[in-house]
């Protein structure tokens, strides 16, 4: 199916690969959905133009820190703002993102200054956090093998679906009807 480069601008290539415009020419834009995105923070994303619709619209249902309560995601890593920009970000003719309509949860678990088995923590409980408001999708960008103490890598034989931490929580988040979107 065609897709109008004019109104996607450069996000048309992220749209066209997964075929989103299909779903888009049926009005199917996340409507109804709440998302929950876990990741190391949200820079700037109370400041960009891209997100200004989400924010009109009340689509950001809120904000969760489990690695400093103290401090403000706005002011953090960058990579979640990226990863609301692929669904969420709407400047037409330079990005439409494939969730537009969608509401979200910002919340971070990871500490990207480092790595250590804590963060699995945060995951867990950012993914009970995601349950107890309702959310129907998690998505995170994030996984876990090497860490900054090697006593606390996973083995090979660790990555089986069901023995890290994470994977734990995230297989919990899925048994209560959670769409977990993880990575690879």
């Amino acid at each position: 199916m065609p897709i109008d480069v004019s109104l996607y601008g450069p996000s048309v290539f992220q749209t066209s690969i997964l075929n989103g415009q299909v779903l888009h020419n049926q009005n199917y834009r996340g409507q109804g959905m709440q998302i929950a995105i876990l990741d190391g923070g949200f820079q700037n994303a109370n400041k960009y133009a891209a997100f200004d619709s989400l924010w009109a619209n009340k689509q950001i249902l809120g904000t969760k820190d489990f690695v400093d309560p103290a401090a403000d995601i706005f002011n953090t890593h960058y990579h979640g703002m990226s990863v609301l920009s692929c669904m969420g970000g709407n400047v037409p003719g330079r990005l439409i993102g494939t969730a537009t309509k969608a509401s979200y949860w910002l919340i971070r678990s990871e500490d990207t200054g480092s790595e250590f088995l804590i963060e699995e923590d945060n995951y867990v409980a950012a993914a009970e956090f995601a349950d107890s408001v309702g959310v129907d999708i998690i998505n995170s960008s994030l996984g876990y093998s090497q860490f900054d103490d090697p006593q606390m890598n996973h083995t090979y034989a660790d990555m089986d679906g069901k023995t890290t931490r994470v994977t734990k929580g995230a297989n919990v988040a899925a048994s209560r009807g959670i769409l977990v979107f993880s990575s690879a």
